[in-house]
């Protein structure tokens, strides 16, 4: 009867998952990300402990019913033969291999809960650990049943051995730890007015030091720099898990001069948290500021370079006095240059040749191969300036509406030049010249000033594009 017992509970889950599936065609499978803190003992040896070795043994399929179907067989062939020790070698041999296969993971599990709430989160979200240790629980069941089953009946009460005792031991405090840690409190998970993010003074939380405040409203994605979701998969983790990650983090970020971006802590289970990390640590505020600066200095020497470049240029000599001229080092991270005008920004109009467009209160100039610089200058006329082909790789002429008078031409870096439309709200013509968009073409690392344009703003009524070369 308990042999029947035993098959029948190893079954059992098997046999619900396969017709729950059928009937809500739901194949019962899961996907969950979760996060360690690299300092559980238990997840760590979990982890080590290669589980492909048992997954692919056909005799532990189905909650290890063909192991005990085998190890029947051999007790009851034991017993017919007159070798009832053998068949209960055999039977109690394959009740330890299905004990030693859940039990681990329930003593590693509680090893966890022991040292908190937050250790258990090394070990999935709360919903997947709690199911899968009750079914580990479970599946202790068979193996039980096949040892009540294969006992000897005593008459007298023996006390049991050293072993027995310890076993029955470790399983009451296996479940007695699983239950206390599955039943503890979450943690608390403090809103953005408790931890006083926006600073006006109405936080209510008290058991956490400002930085700490501040670190919890960077990692929740109360304050902007980090946008409304926060840093993923910490956004609702209770308070003293996140603080308590993120000062072991710090601690790391410390050895190594709170550089951020080193693999110790770049590749840590917490590691997202170092994005945080600046008002929790001095050491990492520290590195962050002499690396904000090293990387100011390195874009002001390479735009001082550019601008070096197109000033080897010889400057352009109007064949008539225009009423202003600008030059300047413009870059672009979207292949041109645009202008705007008050209440039109945003425009982005086609280019004719691939080289100047217009719409009313907008401008757009190709200036680089997606990315770069370009050497600029701009001259703003009251009439019409003499045509000038000589020595530009392209020149083509467009119409412009500008409603305000304001037309101001911007890069990508908030450089602008101004005054391009000095006669004021109405009607003009840009003529835009362009020399070296072949060599850019060419060559994957064009050098410094390749590209040169000039841009000439005048009053026009022509409506029609001119491409003059």
């Amino acid at each position: 009867m308990l042999w029947t017992a035993a098959v029948l509970a190893a079954l059992a889950p098997s046999l619900y998952f396969w017709v729950s599936s059928l009937l809500s065609e739901d194949d019962g499978t899961r996907y969950y990300a979760y996060m360690s803190s690299g300092r559980c003992t238990g997840a760590q040896i979990h982890s080590m402990t290669p589980e492909h070795l048992t997954s692919h043994i056909p005799l532990l399929d189905y909650g290890g019913a063909p192991l005990l179907v085998l190890a029947l067989a051999g007790w009851y062939v034991g017993a017919r033969t007159g070798r009832d020790r053998l068949g209960r070698v055999v039977a109690r041999c394959a009740a330890a291999v299905l004990l030693l296969r859940r039990l681990p993971d329930l003593l590693l599990l509680s090893l966890d809960g022991a040292l908190g709430p937050e250790c258990l989160g090394a070990w999935g979200p709360p919903e997947l650990v709690s199911s899968q240790a009750g079914w580990d629980l479970y599946h202790l069941a068979p193996p039980v049943l096949v040892l009540l089953a294969v006992r000897v009946p005593r008459r007298a009460f023996v006390r049991r051995g050293r072993l027995a005792r310890t076993a029955a031991t470790i399983l009451t405090v296996t479940a007695t730890l699983l239950v206390t840690a599955q039943a503890a409190p979450a943690g608390e998970v403090s809103t953005e007015g408790e931890l006083d993010c926006a600073g006006f003074g109405g936080g209510t939380v008290k058991r956490l030091s400002e930085a700490e405040k501040k670190f919890l409203c960077e990692v929740r994605g109360y304050n902007s720099f980090y946008g409304d979701g926060g840093i993923e998969g910490w956004q609702d983790a209770p308070d003293r898990v996140v603080v308590t990650q993120g000062h072991h983090l710090c601690r790391v970020a410390t050895q190594h001069g709170g550089d951020t971006g080193v693999p110790a802590v770049r590749d840590a289970p917490h590691g997202p948290l170092a994005h945080a990390l600046g008002p929790l640590c001095p050491a990492v505020a520290r590195w962050q500021e002499q690396e904000g600066a090293r990387k100011q200095a390195e874009e002001a020497a390479y735009h001082a370079a550019k601008d070096k470049a197109c000033g080897r240029h010889r400057p352009h000599r109007p064949k008539i006095k225009p009423v202003r001229q600008g030059r300047a080092t413009m870059w672009t991270e979207f292949w041109t240059i645009l202008g705007w005008e008050e209440g039109f920004e945003g425009a982005d109009p086609d280019l004719v040749e691939e080289l100047v467009g217009s719409e009313r209160g907008g401008l757009a100039i190709w200036a680089a191969d997606e990315i770069g610089h370009a050497c600029v200058t701009v001259e703003s006329y009251r009439r019409r300036p003499p045509l000038e082909i000589k020595g530009w790789d392209e020149v083509v002429e467009v119409d412009y509406d500008s409603p305000s008078g304001t037309l101001t031409l911007s890069d990508g870096n908030g450089k602008s030049l101004t005054g391009l439309t000095t006669a004021g709200p109405g009607a003009y013509r840009v003529r835009v010249h362009l020399r070296g968009r072949k060599l850019v073409y060419q060559v994957p690392d064009p050098p410094d000033g390749a590209v040169e344009l000039l841009i000439m703003v005048f009053p026009g009524e022509q409506t029609k594009p001119v491409v003059y070369r």
